[in-house]
């Protein structure tokens, strides 16, 4: 692929994560350059969900350290995440089901909302330019993923393949440096997988967001990542560009005799 990648934008050292006596992530490392596609793939139960909560803070790894634009951390909330610039979608969708698609993408808008809840509210004078601004900014994401004539619509009334749109589409509310997609293609079928692909492309380029991307589809990994990382039972057994992976021996073993 010809995507132009800068520095190391986040630096995942020796993470590990136990629950009880069970490791979900043991001693795991790999970086995520700026601008670049990087995918995390693995059987189920290898541990990509676990990391990616590692990253974004749900979960608080019992050893090792995430650095991101230089600056590292051992221990970082959900909300600190946000806020330093890194959104996430869901595996299972968490859309606001009775809302309106325009409603649930002004949703991502929250932390970049300057005024208080009551005058946000009341929409009274600097809430109601405030809120006019970041409105037409979501108008613009809605105009980009092809949703306007849903934008009314109830998000529980769509299609699969657009609630999962919706969703990207609150990520990207946040502008994110760094976006996580947690399996943006599971459950949809061949046309949804390719207008997503096409989305998460664009995305990159025309928003300028890092991916990080969790996918069972393997076409779909090799097609648009610049590099893979490969987990097996918590641990890291492959890391390189989709051709290196695809020649891995290891790779090759812990994908035999699966359905992936």
């Amino acid at each position: 692929m010809a995507r132009k990648t800068g520095d190391v934008i986040l630096d995942v050292q020796n993470i590990s994560l136990g629950f009880g006596g069970v490791k979900a992530l043991t001693d795991i490392s790999f970086d995520v350059r700026e601008h670049e596609v990087r995918a995390i793939i693995g059987p189920n139960g290898a541990g990509k969900s676990s990391m990616l909560n590692c990253i974004n803070g749900v979960y608080q790894p019992q050893h090792g350290s995430i650095t991101f634009r230089g600056k590292t951390f051992k221990h970082m909330n959900s909300r600190q995440v946000a806020e330093m610039g890194v959104a996430r979608t869901f595996q299972n969708l968490a859309l606001f089901k009775g809302m309106s698609v325009l409603d649930n993408i002004m949703s991502g808008r929250n932390l970049k909302m300057k005024c208080g809840l009551l005058a946000q509210a009341l929409r009274w004078g600097p809430a109601e330019r405030e809120e006019l601004q970041h409105r037409e900014f979501v108008e613009h994401i809605i105009d980009f993923l092809e949703i306007q004539a849903h934008r009314k619509t109830p998000v529980g009334r769509l299609p699969y393949g657009l609630q999962k749109r919706v969703d990207l589409g609150r990520a990207l509310a946040m502008e994110p440096q760094v976006l996580l997609l947690d399996e943006p293609m599971a459950g949809m079928n061949v046309e949804e997988k390719q207008d997503m692909s096409r989305f998460i492309l664009d995305v990159n380029d025309e928003f300028g967001a890092t991916i990080v991307l969790i996918e069972h589809d393997m076409g779909v990994v090799m097609d648009i990542s610049d590099r893979v990382v490969v987990l097996d039972y918590g641990k890291k057994i492959g890391d390189g560009t989709p051709d290196e992976v695809r020649a891995n021996p290891e790779v090759i073993r812990a994908y035999l005799g699966t359905e992936h």
